[in-house]
């Protein structure tokens, strides 16, 4: 931690700053950001639009869980509030802004991830073509990724992930006979 003092006229700020963490921090904040704006794409789409969701996801031609079984409304939209689930929580640690709530985020994303992937690893559909798959698979291990990643780049103990805000003291004024 580096600490600055610097005058003001009638006081001083005091400035507080995580200098050897603050790379560590940043990619931090930058997998959360990554995590929540996915989990809200997929879940508003899987709520909101649950056989468009089915039929058209991921998006861009490509058709991923539509080849894997029969439309479900109720699966469709639970599988849209989990995601929505997990982008507040998300969300909630970028707020919060301490390393103990991005770490409790990036578990739940791994608890998901995981099982996610290897059931998709084990389940090719039959029509999936191979580059489909593969875009697939690498979608699901990003999961795992970014919340293993949530996991352990954060320094130890609980941290802000930003510098706290500066502290104005006033200093008593003399007085003059």
């Amino acid at each position: 931690m580096r600490i600055s003092v610097e005058g003001k006229s009638g006081g001083v700020r005091v400035r507080m700053r995580f200098e050897q963490f603050r790379h560590r921090l940043l990619i931090v904040r930058i997998m959360l950001t990554v995590l929540a704006v996915q989990g809200a794409i997929v879940g508003l789409w899987a709520v909101f639009a649950p056989h468009s969701w089915y039929t058209s996801f991921p998006g861009f031609g490509m058709h991923w869980i539509s080849q894997d079984g029969p439309y479900n409304h109720h699966l469709a939209g639970d599988v849209g509030a989990f995601f929505l689930a997990l982008t507040a929580i998300t969300i909630a640690a970028l707020v919060i802004d301490g390393t103990a709530v991005a770490r409790v985020a990036g578990i739940g994303w791994l608890t998901f991830g995981l099982p996610h992937f290897v059931y998709h690893a084990f389940h090719k559909p039959a029509e999936m073509g191979a580059a489909s798959f593969t875009l697939s698979l690498l979608g699901a291990a990003a999961l795992i990724v970014l919340g293993l990643g949530c996991l352990v780049v954060p320094p130890r103990g609980d941290i802000p992930m930003s510098d706290p805000a500066p502290m104005d003291f006033r200093l008593p004024r003399r007085r003059t006979r």
